[in-house]
């Protein structure tokens, strides 16, 4: 590629697929360290903490930098940083940490498959630079088959496992926070990305934080192991992981980005089998087949072009 090169939605660059299959494996491990972090603090406490500690770090390296946050100097680029911290960062994270308490962490972890397939109509709307068409039509409908698949509300029984239930939805609407909130980064307006990334990591930790201490108190039962579990979510998967999905978002498009559930399921899938024993049900392996196919399917156009450079 030469320099020359102008990246775009239909041109990712070989930079953009690296960090998106670097993401993927930063962030299949999350919903590991996630159900470590719950086995001594809350959920709230979970997700506070990391973007609290995230946030810092971010502060920090600004800071190194010799800079400051005015580069974001406008009401409207304040304005979306926040809610892009509370739609894309403080909702989700709550909900799958509330979400695993009652189903595994491989279950949240294919759930995210479904990002690509809700950003589609999103785009439509939203992003219609990116494009959309009927390949893109056919996945979402492959994937819709596959969130069946993998909510299987026929072998819940409600009266004794509402709690799963529930648990299901809180991952699945999670899905659709970080959906909205790809496509609120794509359309944001222009912004240094680590304070981009650091001041919605902050508006998030105010947020979370008043509402963790309120209603779970200060973390006295917080274990080694469970430290070191929020020191992952906090470095890698929130402070690189939010200045990495920037950088992507706003230089490759919002569904580029969304390639990075091709891998976030398999690796949540491997993590909790190999770390966790987690039963793995069959349901959970023909959901993950289809809503891949699917993604597989309504981005073929990124993928040839990738194979082509």
């Amino acid at each position: 590629m030469n320099k020359t090169t102008i990246i775009s939605p239909t041109n990712p660059g070989f930079l953009n697929w690296f960090i998106i299959l670097l993401l993927g494996m930063i962030w299949g491990g999350s919903f590991l360290f996630i159900k470590i972090s719950l086995e001594t603090v809350g959920p709230l406490t979970s997700a506070a903490i990391r973007t609290l500690i995230g946030g810092m770090i971010l502060i920090a390296v600004v800071l190194v930098k010799g800079q400051n946050l005015q580069k974001i100097n406008t009401a409207r680029a304040w304005s979306i940083s926040v809610l892009i911290g509370l739609i894309s960062i403080a909702l989700p994270l709550y909900l799958l940490s509330w979400g695993q308490q009652h189903v595994t962490s491989a279950y949240a972890g294919v759930s995210m498959s479904a990002i690509p397939l809700l950003i589609l109509p999103l785009v439509y709307f939203f992003s219609p630079d990116e494009g959309i068409g009927p390949r893109r039509v056919i996945g979402l409908i492959l994937g819709f088959a596959g969130l069946v698949i993998l909510f299987d509300i026929n072998s819940i029984q409600l009266s004794s496992e509402k709690s799963q239930l529930l648990g299901q939805l809180a991952c699945f609407m999670a899905t659709v926070c970080y959906a909205v909130g790809s496509i609120l980064t794509r359309n944001a307006p222009h912004m240094p990305q680590i304070e981009f990334a650091a001041v919605t990591l902050i508006s998030a930790t105010l947020i979370l934080t008043p509402l963790a201490l309120y209603y779970e108190g200060l973390p006295y039962q917080l274990s080694f192991k469970s430290a070191l579990a929020l020191l992952y979510l906090a470095f890698f998967a929130s402070a690189l992981g939010a200045v990495l999905r920037i950088r992507v978002t706003k230089s490759a498009g919002s569904i580029f980005m969304s390639l990075t559930t091709y891998q976030v399921p398999i690796w949540a899938l491997l993590y909790s089998a190999l770390f966790l024993d987690e039963t793995l049900p069959k349901t959970l392996f023909i959901a993950l087949f289809l809503l891949i196919i699917g993604i597989i399917i309504s981005q073929s156009r990124s993928l040839i072009l990738f194979f082509k450079t």
